[in-house]
Order: structure tokens, then C-alpha cells, then sequence
């Protein structure tokens, strides 16, 4: 018997299941988003599903290809790895393939192929062995500092591809951050950046900066027998106050205009419900039609229609909404939830940092992309391009989410065998 058959019972059979049920509700829902009666072969590539049941049989040989390696070879070779992708990232600048006004696939013919989806894992790979160094302390500056630049240096070369939404995954390495001891002071700040940014865009600079006045008064008041320090509170609330009177210059000089157009429906600001806002909009009606029980299998009339663009790829869960209602988008919603929740309960249980670290990082990608994918689709936050995980059409997402799953699923498997 093999090492690797002896092996497969190691193996977090939870996470495996949860797995081929996504990617085969996925599939399912990519057939009827993209069904074309007058394509006769089911197998013919020139239907999407099939491309993708293609994608989703050469995925079991790449899980195949990392369950056969040993664990410590991802700790071993994380920084080539990592180096290798950053490459990848910089080359389509000048071998880059551009579709929809974005050159972030390389052409190889037969597929076009997406570096940035293959990047989260070389990230997640080299934040885990940075921080699982012995010598790295996340609570220094210095440290933080490092491990900041591993995770901005991939954004920083996604963004002017332009692919914001991509970079904007990034933000989920947050997660293994502050488990491993990063001040929570941090995310305190973010959050508060984020709620003055888009208060700011709702009632503007000037009812923002009396609120902060307010709070920051109220705050000093409640805990004066701490005798608090007047610099650290005048301090806050001064860049508080500047923070809020620059947003509008940052949304209207940085953000590109269909940037902010999509901010101005999501808030409320706009209704543009023949460009811009027709996708949301769209989808918004399609989820409404399945009510509670859905429409059936490719009888929704907003699917077959072909009334949501990009249906079969960001757009996917609004089928799920249509055709199989409330209780199909619970089910749905729920296996993510629990896939989710099954990485962190098995990332405490690791015996190694590297390991925990890079579970973690699992977690926070796949939370990101499910949280701003819905959210999206639902009309809560803007569209940005982000797929749902092991849903969306394309070969380069779900192997690029398969990679990442299942290195997990590998180090995981031989936390008791091999370290």
C-alpha cells in the first residue's frame, strides 16, 4: 500500500464533501444559466457548462498532484512560489491578454488563463512562512511592516491591470494577521475609516466632522476619571475630521467614474437602471422571482432570458435565487458558512504555525469572496468583479480555489503524520 493510500483516510473528508457539493451546484446552475437549446452535443465546447465540466475533471487531477506531494513542500518552496506568481503578475503587462478592458490573462490558445486567481495561494503561502519564522513578531512595527509588503506587493500589481476587485481580496489576510497577535487597534481604524468614508458620501464633510466632535467629546466626558490624554483624543479627532474632508477629493480624483457611479446606486444617490446599475438591477429582479421555493430547474424567466449579463460568472447566485428560491439560497449560503467555519475549527487544531497560519488565510480569501459576491449580487455593495468561489464559471477561479482549498486539505491531513 502506497503512502498516499495510507494517507486518504487523513484526509478531512468534511471539507472534501462540502467541496464536490459546491462545485457540482455550481455546475448545475451554470448549465441553466447558459443552457442553449440550439447547441444538440452536450458535450460540445462551445457550451459553457461543458467548458467547465472540463475545468471541474482537470481539477481532480490538480488535487490529485498536491495530495501526492509531502506536506513540507509548501513550507519548503512558499517564497519560489510566491516569487514565481509575483512574475506571473508583472508579465501580462507585456504578454497579458485584455477581455473586458482588463489584461489580466495570458492567451494560451485553448483557455485563457488568470494569474491573480493562482496569487492568493502563493500570498497565503508566504504570509504563513513569514510569520511562522521563529524570529518574526508581528507585534513589532517592523514585522508588521514586512508582512504588510508580501500582501501589497501582488494588489499592487493587480490594480493597474486594472482589476480592482481582485486586490481587493487581499484585504482578507486581515484574518491570519490579527489571530497571530496584530493589535486590534488596526482593525478599530479600518472600520472606522470605512464608516466615515461612505457617512461622508451620504451626508457629507460637514455633519461627519460635528459627529466626530460630538463623540469624541462624549468619550473624554464618560472617562475623565481616567484622566484620558487631551493630545491622543485632539489628535484623533483632528485626522478624523481632515480624514472626512478629503473623501470627496479621493472619490472624485482616484476612483475611476464607473467606480463611482456604482458607489451612488449602492447608496442611493443614483438610480441608473440602464447601464451601470441594469446588472444589479436585473439581478435583483431575478432573486425576487424564485420567492420561496424558486421557479424549478430552467424555468426561470430571468435566466432564460438572458436578462442578467455575466449570469454564468459573478452574476451565478442570481440563478440560485430564481430557480431554486429562499430555501436553495439558504442551502447554498449555508454550505459556504460551514466550509468556512470547518477551515478555522481545523486550523485550531494544527501543531504547527505555518499550518494554522495558512488555514486562516483559506478562511479570510473565501469569506471576502463570498461575503462581496452576495452582497453584490443583492444590491448591498457595489459590483467589483469578484466570483463566488467553486460557482463561477471559468477554469482559472475554481483551480485557482482549489489549489488553495486543498494545500489546506494536505497540511491538515499530516498535522500528526509528518510534523
Amino acid at each position: 500500500m502506497s503512502k498516499f493510500s495510507r494517507n486518504v483516510g487523513s484526509f478531512d473528508w468534511v471539507l472534501i464533501v462540502l467541496y464536490l457539493a459546491l462545485i457540482s451546484i455550481g455546475w448545475v446552475n451554470i448549465y441553466s444559466a447558459s443552457y442553449d437549446p440550439t447547441v444538440e452535443s452536450f458535450f460540445s465546447l462551445e457550451n459553457l457548462y461543458s467548458k467547465q465540466l472540463l475545468w471541474i475533471l482537470l481539477g481532480f487531477l490538480i488535487i490529485s498532484f498536491i495530495l501526492f506531494l509531502e506536506s513540507k513542500f509548501f513550507e519548503r518552496f512558499s517564497s519560489v512560489i510566491y516569487i514565481a506568481s509575483l512574475l506571473s503578475l508583472l508579465l501580462l503587462f507585456v504578454f497579458g491578454k485584455t477581455i473586458s478592458g482588463a489584461t489580466s490573462w495570458y492567451n494560451l490558445g485553448f483557455m485563457s488563463l488568470q494569474p491573480s486567481e493562482f496569487a492568493k495561494a502563493a500570498t497565503a503561502l508566504a504570509l504563513a512562512k513569514y510569520l511562522s519564522d521563529i524570529q518574526t513578531n508581528i507585534k513589532t512595527v517592523r514585522d508588521q511592516v514586512r508582512a504588510l509588503a508580501i500582501i501589497a506587493l501582488p494588489a499592487l500589481i493587480i490594480i493597474p491591470q486594472p482589476d480592482p476587485g481582485s486586490a481587493l481580496v487581499y484585504a482578507a489576510f486581515i484574518f491570519p494577521l490579527y489571530r497571530e497577535g496584530l493589535a486590534a487597534s488596526y482593525l478599530i481604524l479600518g472600520a472606522s475609516s470605512i464608516t466615515l468614508f461612505v457617512l461622508t458620501l451620504l451626508i457629507g464633510p460637514l455633519y461627519v466632522a460635528l459627529a466626530v466632535l460630538l463623540i469624541a467629546a462624549f468619550l473624554f466626558y464618560k472617562n475623565r476619571k481616567r484622566r484620558p490624554s487631551k493630545r491622543l483624543y485632539l489628535g484623533i479627532t483632528l485626522v478624523a475630521c481632515l480624514f472626512a474632508f478629503s473623501v470627496n477629493y479621493i472619490f472624485e480624483n482616484i476612483f475611476e467614474q464607473r467606480h463611482r457611479d456604482r458607489f451612488n446606486i449602492v447608496l442611493g444617490k443614483e438610480v441608473d437602471a440602464k447601464s451601470i446599475g441594469y446588472n444589479t438591477q436585473q439581478s435583483e429582479i431575478a432573486i425576487g422571482n424564485g420567492g420561496w421555493f424558486g421557479r424549478g430547474f430552467l424555468e426561470g424567466t430571468q435566466t432564460k432570458g438572458k436578462f442578467v449579463p455575466e449570469q454564468h460568472t459573478d452574476y451565478i447566485f442570481s440563478t440560485v435565487g430564481e430557480e431554486w428560491g429562499f430555501l436553495g439560497s439558504t442551502l447554498v449560503i449555508g454550505l459556504f458558512i460551514l466550509l468556512i467555519l470547518r477551515i478555522i475549527q481545523l486550523s485550531e487544531k494544527q501543531k504547527n504555525d505555518f499550518s494554522r497560519i495558512y488555514g486562516y488565510s483559506v478562511a479570510g480569501i473565501l469569506f471576502i469572496h463570498f461575503v462581496v459576491n452576495i452582497g453584490m449580487v443583492v444590491g448591498l455593495l457595489p459590483t467589483v468583479g469578484i466570483p463566488l468561489p467553486f460557482f463561477s464559471y471559468g477554469g482559472s477561479g475554481l483551480w485557482g480555489f482549489t489549489v488553495l482549498l486543498f494545500i489546506f486539505v494536505k497540511l491538515d491531513g499530516n498535522r500528526v503524520n509528518e510534523w
